[in-house]
């Protein structure tokens, strides 16, 4: 049975976000990841509602109908966490299920860190947990990659990603939805050579869209990001050297909730973020899924898999109260 979605604008944190929203019961609060929508979570807002959850899935700060601060600084994780526990304390409950994808899921690993007593259980995808680095993320990264091209170093210098991306927002969402799922051809290793190209020239032209993805849904993005651009959504990229500064007490962290993860076996993320340690740093991973044929987009290509995955985390979890 399809559950009815609604939307709603809700004030947490000081902002506002505009949430996706549907069932009632125990709290499951779903965090889409880049370039998403709250609503790319509509497979398992009906499937968690049908099961007896009220799921709510916010566009984040910096997206679609929510609010988009202005200032890099406003998009550190300790106000991304803090948007997550504000709409908690929005809906009246002491703690959530809490649920992200891609850029998503960091968020949602750290509110378990930075605020564990909010939180009953927690599911990550395609980004497994990574515990703090040794030095600021990008100085790693730019002494491993020498000369490759990589997008999140290319992402970090404001205003030339937003050009890229926004030049032609149809054509950048076509290339990642498409490029980066399950099913398509390996990439090409230009892709990674420092030749003066952006981010959209080094994805895979995809004439029409995946049989996943209904194109009323796609329009809604492309008109979102065309109405709001990529400023706000990159600006989370330009914190992970602050983000690290600012969590020197999570140094060594591991999550103590229980958590899941799940994974497309076709997730280009697996290459520069293996999940082989994650047990070390999740010691109640009660549900780790790979995804044989998905992609990045996992909780769209997949949703059976997903809405399985997730429903059994949450029916091993105590969520009285």
């Amino acid at each position: 049975m399809t559950s009815p979605l609604a939307t709603a604008t809700v004030r947490a944190n000081g902002i506002d976000l505009h949430v996706t929203e549907a069932g009632s019961g125990p709290l499951v609060v779903l965090l889409h990841g880049f370039p998403e929508l709250g609503a790319s979570w509509r497979h398992q807002l009906q499937a968690l509602a049908a099961a007896g959850y009220h799921a709510v899935a916010p566009d984040q700060r910096g997206y679609g109908g929510s609010s988009a601060p202005v200032g890099v600084g406003a998009y550190g994780i300790h106000d991304l966490v803090g948007d997550v526990v504000g709409l908690i304390d929005a809906y009246g409950v002491d703690r959530a299920v809490v649920v992200g994808h891609d850029w998503g899921a960091p968020v949602a690993w750290h509110t378990a860190l930075l605020a564990p007593a909010r939180v009953a259980g927690v599911a990550g995808l395609s980004v497994p947990y990574v515990p703090r680095p040794p030095a600021p993320p990008t100085a790693i990264w730019r002494r491993r990659l020498g000369d490759v091209w990589f997008y999140i170093l290319y992402f970090q210098e404001p205003g030339v990603a937003e050009a890229d991306l926004g030049r032609d927002p149809a054509r950048t969402l076509r290339r990642m939805y498409g490029g980066l799922a399950g099913g398509h051809p390996p990439g090409d290793p230009s892709a990674v050579v420092r030749d003066g190209r952006g981010l959209v020239e080094r994805l895979p032209e995809i004439e029409d869209l995946p049989a996943w993805l209904d194109r009323d849904d796609f329009e809604a993005s492309v008109a979102a990001f065309t109405r709001t651009g990529f400023t706000g959504a990159l600006n989370w990229y330009r914190n992970f050297d602050a983000n690290w500064e600012r969590t020197a007490e999570l140094d060594g962290a591991r999550i103590a909730v229980p958590a899941a993860f799940v994974v497309g076996a076709e997730d280009p993320v697996l290459a520069f973020t293996p999940t082989d340690d994650i047990g070390r740093w999740v010691p109640d991973l009660r549900v780790h899924r790979v995804v044989d044929g998905a992609g990045h987009w996992v909780n769209q290509e997949r949703p059976a898999e997903v809405n399985a995955a997730l429903l059994e985390l949450l029916g091993g979890l105590d969520l009285a109260g």
